[in-house]
């Protein structure tokens, strides 16, 4: 999916930070932590969580639906692909 090593390695370390995240949250859970610290934690995983959908998205319509060299279909193809993702996340 990364169209270069520099942008897999990029999302790689956002898909790191959000297990950290997501550690962190089971952690406190465990601990049986305070709701708003629990929240927080939920938050902020989310975000992150947004964040990289929205990077993956971003390079999905640059590289599939806008990028100048493509063909028709191909450009169909990708626009078909990011709305079926869209439709599943607004879920």
């Amino acid at each position: 999916m990364p169209h270069t090593a520099r942008e897999k390695a990029k999302l790689l370390a956002r898909v790191r930070r959000i297990r950290g995240q997501v550690e962190a949250i089971e952690r406190a859970l465990e601990s049986e932590a305070g709701c708003a610290d629990v929240l927080h934690l939920l938050a902020a995983s989310r975000g992150a969580m947004n964040g990289l959908m929205a990077e993956v998205i971003e390079d999905h319509v640059r590289e599939h639906v806008a990028a100048d060299d493509l063909s028709a279909a191909a450009r169909a193809e990708g626009t078909s692909e990011l709305l079926d993702v869209i439709r599943a996340y607004l879920k």
